[in-house]
C-alpha cells in the first residue's frame, strides 16, 4: 500500500497545520491534561483518515479484450438507457458508480485504445446521487476507442464535498485498460456510457473495484 501522488501536498499542508495547532494547544493545556490527550487523539484520527483517503493499493490488472472494466471503486447506483448528448448524441446504456469517501479514489481506463475525445467542464457541486450531477457538476468527459472501433465514454464527476478532479489524459494518446487516468478528491461519481448491445454484468447496489470488476 502506497500513498497516491495526488495527496502529497494536501498531507504536507495538513501536517503543518496540525503542528501549528499543537504548539498553540500546549500553551493552554499541559501535556498531562485530559484535554491535551483528547486533542492528540483527535489529530491522529483526522490525519489517519486523510492518509486512508489517499491510499493507492497495488493491483495486478489482467487485460480483458472485449470486456469493459470498472473505472473506479464504489457502488453501482444507476443502470439505465439514456440519450447521451455531449459526444454520441445517441442512446446509450449508462452505468453510474458512487465513490464514497471510504473508497479508493484512483480512476482507471475501462478499455484499451485511443483517446478520441477529452474535455474538462467547470460546474456545480451537487450531491453525487443527484440525477443532474452528471451534466451540471464539475466533470471531465473521456472517450476511448478500441481496435474494433467500439467507443466507451466515461466521466469523472465532482460531488458536494469533492472540489477537485485530477486527470492524466491527452486526446490522441494510446492507453491501456486498467491504467490510471485520474483521481477525484474526497469521493464522488463515475458515469460510463456503453453501446446498447453491451451486456451489463453488474447490478444495482453492487460493489465494484477499478481495473478488476467487469
Amino acid at each position: 500500500m502506497t500513498i497516491h501522488k495526488a495527496g502529497y501536498s494536501t498531507l504536507r499542508n495538513i501536517l503543518i497545520g496540525l503542528q501549528i495547532i499543537h504548539l498553540i494547544a500546549i500553551r493552554y493545556w499541559p501535556m498531562g491534561h485530559e484535554a491535551y490527550h483528547l486533542f492528540v487523539f483527535a489529530s491522529c484520527c483526522c490525519y489517519g483518515f486523510i492518509l486512508h483517503f489517499f491510499r493507492h493499493p497495488k493491483r495486478k490488472i489482467h487485460l480483458q479484450p472485449g470486456k469493459i472494466l470498472s473505472p473506479a471503486d464504489g457502488t453501482v447506483i444507476a443502470i439505465k438507457e439514456v440519450q447521451e448528448e455531449e459526444y454520441f448524441k445517441a442512446k446509450k446504456q449508462q452505468v453510474s458508480i458512487y465513490i464514497s469517501s471510504l473508497d479508493v479514489h484512483v480512476n482507471r481506463y475501462p478499455i484499451s485504445g485511443i483517446v478520441r475525445f477529452f474535455k474538462y467542464h467547470a460546474g456545480k457541486y451537487l450531491l453525487a446521487f443527484h440525477p443532474k450531477s452528471s451534466t451540471k457538476n464539475e466533470r471531465t468527459t473521456i472517450v476511448v476507442e478500441n481496435e474494433r472501433g467500439i467507443q466507451v465514454l466515461f466521466r469523472q464527476i465532482a460531488g458536494f464535498v469533492a472540489r477537485r478532479i485530477i486527470y492524466y489524459v491527452e486526446e490522441g494518446e494510446q492507453v491501456q485498460q486498467g491504467d490510471e487516468c485520474g483521481f477525484i478528491k474526497l469521493g464522488s461519481r463515475m458515469d460510463l456510457f456503453l453501446p446498447l448491445e453491451a451486456k451489463i454484468k453488474v447490478g444495482l447496489q453492487e460493489r465494484v473495484k477499478g481495473g478488476l470488476s467487469v
